[in-house]
């Protein structure tokens, strides 16, 4: 998979050209976001077409380039995503902020599993294990499609918002 970088169009704003201000932000500076926050917004769609939006625990893991959570197998956000995978994973910080829009899958390999878990359990101080983990409700990973970011400290927004395509 590619991942293209751009501006995103944001008309009304002010944003730079791609070269202005600090330039397009790195993939890593997502990736630092998405892998240090504690608590991060998953934002579904009901039945109805309204929105459902609720914070949850959850680990980016860097060799599946995925986000992944857990979730009670009868929570809205599981029957959501289970009528449509399509959702949007925010960490919590709004100043240095990412927003993730991907495709949620449930997960049972268990070589996955074994990942989230070694990385969840720590940053938890949790103690999940790999053998009754799904027991709880299923394992989600969010692969992303799309996914912007800014930097909103003084001076930065204008010259920082960045795009990525998963293509």
């Amino acid at each position: 998979m590619e991942i293209k970088s751009s501006r995103p169009y944001m008309p009304g704003y002010g944003i730079l050209d791609a070269d202005g201000g600090r330039g397009l932000l790195p993939w890593d500076w997502a990736v630092e976001r998405l892998t240090r926050a504690r608590n991060y917004w998953i934002a579904t769609t009901c039945p109805d077409g309204l929105p459902h939006c609720v914070p949850v625990w959850g680990v980016w893991l860097d060799e599946d380039n995925a986000f992944y959570f857990s979730s009670g197998a009868q929570s809205r956000k599981a029957r959501n995503l289970a009528a449509n995978p399509n959702c949007v994973v925010c960490p919590e910080d709004g100043i240095q902020a990412v927003s993730l829009e991907g495709v949620a899958a449930k997960i049972t390999d268990a070589a996955t599993i074994r990942s989230f878990v070694d990385t969840y359990n720590p940053k938890y101080q949790w103690d999940l294990k790999p053998e009754t983990v799904l027991d709880m409700g299923p394992i989600f990973a969010v692969q992303p499609r799309k996914v912007i970011a800014v930097d909103a400290t003084p001076g930065e927004f204008q010259g920082s918002a960045t795009r990525w395509l998963f293509v």
